[in-house]
């Protein structure tokens, strides 16, 4: 591998928001004024990180942000922020969605002059046992991953973090991305020849299955807001733009607040998971495909992935006291709502409990992390398949990415000279690693990009600096990331875990991937990077006065969602990745009518799916003043 050169790389590649013009995305100069890079002010410390058992609450303490306004009462138009985005030519690799603007020399072989600073902080990404995606550093710096942008309050912002507190679990947040092109060296060694340890936790057993559910929220067949359309939301559709396929409000939360994680959609049914319960709706008209599914306690976990056969997992609490355990499983199917196994995660060894819990589905297997370990299960049967422990002399397993591959992130030697973070990929089937990659001391993987390819978003606290790497498929560095822009993905809070895939906005194909700058005003930009050079291989601009989000591939082409404004509502666009043109083509033109509704998830997940825009929320505030929104559905 080639060394880093011996001054850190100008440039940067996401400076944080509301960033001085004069400084970058390394050391701030004022840093009570700077944001965070995916954490909120105090947020808590990786118990992991520190050696000591989790003791985090099960979220973060705080005021919940207000409901979203109700589509009855449509806030009025809220001005664009004012004043263009600062950008920098300084470096900076990766995004913030922890606190800090990481704008020091990227992971593998720091230079040993002191970082420059620069717009976006300088590269660096491999694990520094700080706060990460899951545990936000305690210094805020400017576009940290997490860290809600500043704004006034209003549904008509086409952010929805505008006027919430920065402290709320489970919301997803515009995370601001940060590359510099610094290249360090990374050891990759093949399958450690290790077997799993010894089973410790029991098998998933048979319990009794949950009861049976409540009728779904706003069924859609005329006593609801969905289906036939009671309040008329088709009103005054223009020309040309798509139609309210169906509404739905969501069940009432408790004053706290609850996550509303997960959204499927099969050929039949848009899935939702809120508090203890979860929906499913005709994909065409929004009436009940089956009966709501209602849990005992509160939903905490499901897995981001469904299977080939359309089945899921999801997590809930084993009560309602301050010592209840998110360990609690129960496999759906998502087209007839047929609950199929359900079964307990038991504790690990010590201090490796199951407080919090991820779900991820790669293949036929499910794995469920606790906070230093994992256990996987056939997803169809529920029988436990193997563990993965502590490995080495001082290495737990931190986090898990499923999908194509099932990769593993490890926090090793903790609070000693040694303290650095390792990849793995994993197989599914028998947890035998695949190959190892070792991360940098002082550098933190936060965030997969990408699981095929691996692309890895890392940040380095005591450096304020980011980056981020595409790997090899054997581990080796492929690249780094180099750019002078800001860059902003959307990703959530990960309080009590890394949530390595909990970020919408980076998309990959096998050799390119796809990035948002981030916008203050105005239009944004998507970026192509290769994965071969880190390099940028061309841009779009968004077609609107608004921020274009990358959502997916379909074929050679990306497929984009542009966010709506005050008097606009948002479009799906698809742009050719082929070729030497990279024009959008508009799929799906969202009404004005609802622009103020669907600017109004607080936080939100979206699908574009067989031709149907779908836009929900992750989190609801508990608030009793205003039903709150769960789901919306447009098409032609």
């Amino acid at each position: 591998m080639s060394q880093p050169p011996n001054q850190p790389p100008q440039g940067g590649f996401g400076a944080p928001q509301d960033q001085p013009p004069a400084g970058g995305f390394g050391a701030p100069q004022d840093p009570r004024a700077q944001g965070g890079f995916g954490a909120p002010p105090n947020a808590p410390q990786d118990p992991r990180s520190q050696g000591a058992p989790p003791n985090s609450p099960h979220a973060p303490q705080g005021t919940p942000p207000p409901p979203a306004q109700p589509p009855q009462a449509p806030a009025p138009p809220q001005a664009p922020p004012a004043g263009p985005p600062q950008s920098q030519p300084q470096p900076g690799y990766g995004y913030p969605q922890q606190p800090g603007p990481y704008a020091q020399p990227g992971p593998y072989a720091q230079p040993q002059q002191p970082p420059q600073p620069g717009p976006y902080g300088q590269p660096g990404p491999y694990g520094q046992s700080q706060p990460g995606y899951g545990y936000p550093p305690q210094a805020q710096y400017p576009g940290a991953p997490g860290t809600p942008p500043p704004g006034g309050p209003g549904g008509g912002s086409k952010n929805p973090f505008k006027g919430k507190p920065a402290v709320v679990i489970g919301a997803a947040v515009a995370a601001l991305l940060v590359v510099g092109g610094t290249v360090w060296a990374v050891g990759s060694s093949g399958d450690d020849g290790k077997k799993s340890s010894a089973d410790k936790s029991q098998s998933p057993s048979q319990s009794p299955k949950a009861s049976a559910s409540d009728d779904p929220v706003n069924p859609g067949d005329g006593s609801g807001n969905g289906g036939e359309d009671p309040q008329n939301l088709n009103e005054g559709r223009q020309a040309g733009e798509a139609k309210v396929l169906w509404y739905k409000e969501a069940p009432d939360a408790p004053g706290s607040g609850a996550d509303a994680p997960g959204l499927w959609i099969t050929g039949k049914a848009a899935v939702k998971a809120a508090y203890k319960q979860v929906f499913a709706y005709n994909v065409g008209d929004g009436k009940p495909t089956w009966d709501a599914i209602t849990f005992p306690q509160k939903i905490c976990a499901a897995t981001p992935q469904k299977t080939s056969d359309d089945k899921v997992v999801v997590a809930y609490m084993s009560g309602s006291s301050d010592s209840a355990k998110c360990n609690q499983l129960q496999q759906i199917d998502l087209d007839t709502g047929a609950k199929g196994w359900s079964g307990k995660v038991a504790d690990g060894a010590l201090f490796d409990s199951t407080l919090s819990l991820e779900l991820s589905i790669a293949g036929d297997t499910l794995v469920a992390g606790r906070s230093m370990s994992g256990t996987a299960y056939d997803v169809s049967s529920g029988k436990k398949l193997w563990d993965k422990e502590k490995y080495g002399s001082s290495c737990y397993p931190a986090g898990f990415a499923g999908g194509a591959k099932l990769v593993s992130v490890a926090s090793c030697g903790a609070g000693s000279d040694t303290e650095h973070d390792e990849v793995q990929e994993l197989d599914p089937v028998t947890g035998k690693t695949k190959w190892t990659t070792k991360i940098p001391k002082g550098w933190r993987v936060e965030r997969t990009y990408s699981v095929n390819p691996v692309v890895l978003y890392m940040t380095n606290d005591d450096k304020k600096t980011v980056n981020v790497t595409a790997l090899k498929n054997n581990g080796d560095v492929r690249s780094q990331l180099k750019s002078q822009d800001t860059f902003a993905p959307e990703c959530g809070y990960a309080i009590l875990d890394r949530d390595l895939t909990g970020c919408q906005g980076a998309v990959a194909d096998a050799n390119t991937l796809y990035l948002p700058t981030e916008a203050k005003s105005g239009a944004n930009e998507v970026v192509a990077f290769s994965l071969e050079t880190g390099k940028e291989k061309w841009r779009v601009k968004s077609p609107a006065d608004e921020s274009m989000m990358p959502l997916k591939m379909d074929g050679t082409n990306l497929i984009a969602y542009v966010e709506p404004s005050y008097d606009a509502g948002g479009r799906i666009v698809s742009i050719p990745t082929t070729g030497s043109s990279h024009t959008t083509t508009k799929l799906l033109q969202n009404p004005q009518g609802t622009a103020d509704i669907e600017n109004g998830f607080f936080s939100k997940a979206v699908d574009y799916v067989d031709g149907r825009f779908y836009i929900s929320t992750t989190r609801l505030t508990g608030n009793d003043e205003a039903k709150e929104k769960l789901m919306l559905a447009y098409g032609k």
